[in-house]
């Protein structure tokens, strides 16, 4: 295991994190702010796109970070994309974002540049958004640093403002019977956090649902639903072995497929100082390409179990 990866930053770093958190927060858009988002059908949606980082079994600091984008409501791949990538900042609950997201705004901005047509108009999220101690998730940050709709769709509760996976949540879990049955996660401050959602109707273990940036909870719990052919959504469902793990764009032909097109107009790309790397050094560097015998090593969840924030 990397030994930089492992080590607990300084606290003047985790302060300087927090400071950044809170000025990156002030930039988030917890309302719908794109036409589509409007019509109940998503009329005008054609691109939900999913990231994730998942780690060589066995290795904290080697991963895979992925780009998927597929089409909607089809919900076929249309591109994808991956990169090894070296981590070098720790996990640590609450600052995911400073471990991870350089890396996703990373593949975002370079479909951008080489495929705007392919870009998504709204991105789903592995973690939280709102649902976090400071407000300001891994979905809220990749939000703001890239100006996209996001998502955060989380497997596990992050236990934050009174919020606990105590008898009474247990309870209320058990009552969701069908697809799309949810109830809202309240904290004890009276803010709505999220939502749990039971999002298949084989599934007996609820998603949690919060707001990213420039969404309402509601248009993203309806559509999560959407994107949902078993318990997790498919643009976040998609396996680095298989549909993640390619170090180049992939496109497969569809009638949701758009045409090539020019630049999208689109929010802000440049990073404010420091945004999404951390200070002193902490962040991450991209791999050089692994061969396919690295990418089979892959395995999602395979790194430090963690509730992601």
């Amino acid at each position: 295991m990397d030994s930089k990866a492992a080590e607990r930053p300084p606290e003047e770093t985790l302060s300087l994190w927090e400071r950044e958190q809170t000025w990156l927060k002030a930039r988030v858009v917890d309302w719908d702010t794109e036409p589509w988002q409007q019509d109940p059908s998503f009329s005008g949606l054609q691109r939900v796109g999913g990231v994730d980082v998942s780690f060589v079994k066995g290795d904290s600091a080697c991963a895979c970070a992925s780009l998927v984008v597929l089409s909607y409501p089809e919900l076929e791949v249309i591109h994808e994309e991956s990169r090894m990538v070296s981590l070098t900042a720790p996990y640590i609950s609450g600052f995911l974002a400073f471990r991870e997201v350089p890396f996703l705004v990373d593949l975002v901005q370079r479909l951008r540049e080489t495929e705007p047509g392919l870009m998504p108009q709204v991105l789903l999220v592995d973690g939280n958004g709102l649902l976090h101690p400071r407000g300001f998730g891994v979905a809220c940050h990749l939000g703001v640093l890239t100006g996209l709709p996001c998502v955060g769709v989380a497997k596990k509760l992050l236990q934050v403002d009174g919020l606990e996976n105590n008898t009474l949540h247990k309870e209320k879990i058990q009552a969701l019977r069908a697809a799309g049955d949810k109830f809202p996660l309240t904290g004890d401050s009276g803010v709505v956090l999220g939502v749990a959602l039971k999002s298949h109707d084989r599934s007996s273990k609820p998603l949690y649902v919060s707001v990213g940036h420039k969404t309402s909870l509601e248009t993203a719990v309806r559509l999560t639903c959407r994107c949902c052919r078993f318990r997790v959504p498919e643009p976040v469902r998609q396996d680095p072995e298989g549909a993640g793990a390619r170090s180049t764009s992939q496109r497969r032909p569809g009638r949701g497929q758009p045409p090539r097109a020019g630049p999208r107009a689109g929010g802000p790309t440049a990073r404010p100082p420091g945004a999404g790397r951390g200070p002193a050094g902490w962040g991450g560097r991209a791999a050089p390409a692994a061969g396919a015998a690295s990418e089979r090593g892959l395995r999602r969840g395979a790194g430090p179990r963690r509730r992601r924030g």
